[in-house]
């Protein structure tokens, strides 16, 4: 027990026991500095010293950029990049959604298919269908009002444009023999018209190209899209000579006669007249003699 006590009585002399630590001019030896340590002085500084410096290190690694050039760490550039991406995807699938839709609308106005594309209409607008019944028809006083002041500008409204009712001027794409009519029983939405071939096709109205492109069935097609949900179709040419997204003018060549496509018959223009998702005959609008 005396050993233990004499023990410990060394281990606290060693370290309480002051040092002094001098710092000396070399040539003169004049003292410049000097400090008085133990041995306990020197283990707590030291101690406090790391911890200090791994705080101090954390801190940096955690709230400075410094991070980003350390292994293993994340780039905030690359988090921002990698989040404008994500949202820029996200966006493009949207947009390739629709696409997907036009291109199938597009492809049901190519197959003639009405009842089809009737059909997916209904169970589109299925769930925002309203009973007339149970909605009050009576005009308010403020509708009233508007209707009479938006009546008084129409009447002196010089730059008006009406909607297509028929009565519109429509080139003729080409003059020729009608060989088959418009028959909606035989799901023939079109007139044929038999011209030369290379007989330049022109544009019926004003309007952008929506499709320009090659089916195994129809051959050559261009469809263009014209004001106020207008659209005619041109199929079984020979050549195209406006691609999509294309703006022509009325009478403008758009694509000559041909012979192409696997219900072809002969050199013909196979023309269809859609008036807002609805075929109609292009013979009650058109003169092709």
């Amino acid at each position: 027990m005396a050993k233990k006590d004499k023990k410990r009585k060394e281990i606290k002399r060693k370290l309480l026991h002051k040092y002094r630590l001098v710092i000396l001019n070399e040539s003169t030896f004049e003292e410049k500095i000097s400090f008085k340590l133990s041995r306990l002085n020197v283990f707590v500084t030291g101690t406090l010293a790391v911890i200090g410096l791994i705080a101090f290190t954390t801190v940096l690694i955690a709230f400075t950029p410094l991070r980003e050039y350390i292994p293993g760490y994340s780039s905030t550039a690359l988090k921002r990049q990698a989040t404008e991406l994500t949202y820029r995807t996200d966006s493009l699938l949207t947009v390739l959604n629709y696409t997907n839709k036009y291109i199938d609308n597009i492809r049901m106005v190519l197959r003639g298919d009405i009842e089809n594309n009737q059909a997916n209409r209904d169970s589109v607008f299925e769930p925002f269908k309203l009973d007339p019944s149970q909605i009050d028809l009576n005009p308010i006083r403020e509708d009233s009002v508007l209707r009479a002041q938006v009546a008084l500008e129409d009447k002196y409204n010089l730059f008006e444009q009406p909607t297509f009712d028929g009565s519109e001027l429509l080139y003729a794409p080409l003059t020729g023999t009608v060989s088959q009519g418009y028959d909606p029983d035989k799901r023939h939405y079109a007139i044929d018209i038999v011209a030369v071939k290379d007989t330049p096709v022109k544009a019926v109205a004003s309007g952008t190209v929506i499709f320009s492109e090659w089916t195994a069935a129809t051959g050559y097609v261009i469809i263009l899209e014209h004001k106020d949900g207008l659209i005619s179709a041109y199929k079984h040419n020979g050549s195209l000579a406006k691609e999509q997204g294309a703006v022509v003018r009325a009478g403008e060549v758009i694509a000559s006669v041909g012979n192409t496509g696997e219900l072809t018959t002969g050199p013909h223009l196979h023309f269809e007249l859609w008036n807002k998702g609805n075929p109609v005959n292009p013979l009650n609008f058109i003169d092709f003699n």
